[in-house]
């Protein structure tokens, strides 16, 4: 899976990028991510992206050649990379569909390559969803500063799904009966002067009654 952002801050992504699972699977090459900044594709002398937005209104707008081009690279990449490329562009939007574990699923399977297009200010020229096929998504029912955290959200439930990402696919929690509580070692801990102990079904060796303990734990 080849995971192509657009974003004015490429940089945003360096700490969650370069830690844990997501490190490991690119360096495993189970994943790939690249970056595209529509600075890079401006006319404008001193690469700027943004403009007040028509018929007025507080803040600034993203215009939409700078992303139209970014995209067009990513795009042009695929095509050089592999004539069997399947993409799927997702525009960030708080009025989009809702992300899901499910969607995440269909995604992974259905795709080789997802590109992320990241509004910040007020947003992007919606003329872009005009020049691509879009898909509105959105993360929660609330707005962010930008959409490099609902990238990050997303590239990491659906770089899940991809076999090898998690190394064992058993820990993928949603295929399986997980309770939202676990427990680990030790047994027995005191805190204050209170003890607190591990429910005793997980320690019985009784898996019928642990998975149904687990069950309404969902």
């Amino acid at each position: 899976m080849r995971f192509h952002i657009i974003t004015l801050f490429p940089k945003a992504f360096d700490s969650y990028l370069n830690e844990s699972v997501i490190s490991r699977a690119i360096e495993d090459k189970k994943i790939k991510v690249s970056f595209y900044n529509p600075r890079d594709y401006s006319d404008d002398k001193r690469k700027r992206v943004d403009q007040k937005p028509y018929a007025g209104g507080p803040g600034m707008v993203i215009q939409a050649l700078p992303v139209i081009k970014a995209i067009a690279k990513a795009l042009t990449k695929l095509k050089v990379k592999s004539g069997k490329s399947k993409a799927k562009i997702i525009f960030f939007s708080p009025s989009g569909k809702q992300f899901t574990t499910d969607y995440a699923k269909k995604t992974a399977k259905k795709y080789t390559d997802i590109i992320f297009i990241c509004g910040r200010y007020e947003g992007i020229d919606a003329r872009v969803k005009k020049v691509f096929k879009t898909e509105d998504v959105s993360v929660g029912p609330f707005v962010l500063t930008g959409g490099e955290l609902p990238a990050m959200v997303v590239l990491d439930c659906v770089a899940r799904q991809i076999p090898g990402v998690l190394g064992n696919i058993g820990s993928l929690e949603e295929s399986r009966t997980a309770s939202r509580d676990v427990y680990t070692r030790p047994e027995v801990f005191d805190y204050k002067g209170k003890k607190y102990r591990v429910p005793k079904v997980l320690l019985s060796g009784n898996h019928k009654k642990i998975e149904e303990w687990k069950l309404k734990r969902k």
